[in-house]
């Protein structure tokens, strides 16, 4: 049994994030332009200095539309 336990071990160990991985910021998705392929993280909307629509929407800075959130589809980056 102790190849089968080092090979689960090892299997449940990539599954498992280390602390300060990307996605520990409280990421939940990303913002993107469809017209002009411009993407933020929703976490450095503010500090990238993102206007709003009236809705809170961030807006495309090179094109002025609202942009499209997207959630993070795994446990990583909004990427």
């Amino acid at each position: 049994m102790g190849l089968f336990d080092t090979v689960t071990d090892v299997l449940e160990g990539s599954t498992q994030r280390a602390p300060g991985t990307a996605g520990d910021d409280g990421s939940e998705g990303s913002y993107w332009c469809d017209d002009c392929g411009v993407r933020v993280r929703d976490v450095e909307v503010d500090a990238e200095g993102f206007d709003r629509d009236g809705d809170g929407t961030p807006t495309c800075p090179d094109c002025g539309e609202s942009m499209r959130f997207e959630r993070a589809s795994g446990p990583g980056c909004a990427c």
